[in-house]
């Protein structure tokens, strides 16, 4: 079994438990009685830092006297976008209390949070909002269409940002049947994460060789692997609007400083570029 099918078998389990604790019926009223999330806000190119303890292929990226509050804070003065929050809880030691908080936290900020996990699910995206997220992430592997398609509903209905994550040109040419979200809708993101999720490896390449099937009325956001201002403008000049940067902010000694560097270089690449 991949690492994503058995994240995904996990997954189903963790909804299947939380179902005899509360009902979707009861689930759904609490989400839409949340005030509203702050909205995603994008400029020439931006970043959505992520707040994670720890990562399969990383190991532990936060110790015992880690400040998930100071990190949140660094990543605002950095100029975050947005922050995603890890909820996954047997490899990545996230938790649904971990993303309440945060969200509770990046609200005053204005800025909106993230639920990344291993959705399976629209009662996922439900306990998302009822944290007090402002999007979710939904890896298109290991989703059939019509599932995609809930959980994109269900988010929208929500008023929730989606980031749709893929891996080759084939998760590529589903995303581009998404339309371009209307106005009153937040949106629709297009992400390709150079972490292969079956098998751990990082291809940096993968996001140039898939530069060229983006769908352009989507803005792209390049997942994982960015390490240094070099990424960073690599990305940006094959129009990527966007960077989700995890394990290198997270062993930042002044995640601050790194990020607005970064955020700094990506958007005079953008200018930058033809």
């Amino acid at each position: 079994m991949t690492f994503l099918a058995r994240m995904a078998e996990a997954s189903r389990e963790r909804v299947r438990a939380a179902r005899t604790r509360e009902s979707e019926a009861a689930l759904e009223r609490r989400a839409l009685a949340q005030p509203p999330a702050p909205a995603l806000e994008l400029d020439t190119f931006d970043v959505i830092a992520e707040l994670k303890l720890r990562s399969p292929a990383a190991g532990t990226l936060a110790t015992g006297d880690f400040d998930a509050g100071a990190q949140l804070a660094s990543y605002v003065r950095g100029g975050a976008a947005a922050v995603s929050v890890l909820t996954e809880p047997l490899e990545f030691k996230g938790e649904l209390a971990h993303l309440a908080a945060a969200a509770s936290a990046l609200a005053a900020k204005r800025r909106p949070a993230m639920r990344k996990d291993f959705l399976v699910d629209a009662y996922q995206v439900l306990e998302a909002r009822a944290a007090g997220a402002g999007g979710v992430l939904v890896i298109l592997a290991m989703l059939d269409d019509a599932t995609v398609g809930e959980l994109v509903d269900c988010a929208q209905r929500c008023g929730m940002f989606v980031l749709l994550e893929a891996f080759d040109r084939a998760d590529l040419e589903r995303l581009a049947s998404y339309d371009r979200p209307q106005p009153e809708h937040p949106p629709v993101l297009a992400g390709v994460n150079c972490r292969d999720l079956r098998d751990l490896q990082v291809r940096f390449g993968r996001f140039a060789e898939l530069a060229p099937f983006l769908p352009r009325h989507l803005p792209a956001v390049a997942e994982s692997g960015i390490a240094s201002s070099a990424d960073i403008e690599t990305v940006a000049a094959a129009h990527y609007r966007l960077a989700l940067i995890g394990s290198a902010l997270m062993r930042s000694a002044d995640a601050a400083a790194t990020l607005a560097e970064w955020l700094a270089a990506g958007r005079a690449a953008t200018l930058g570029s033809p």
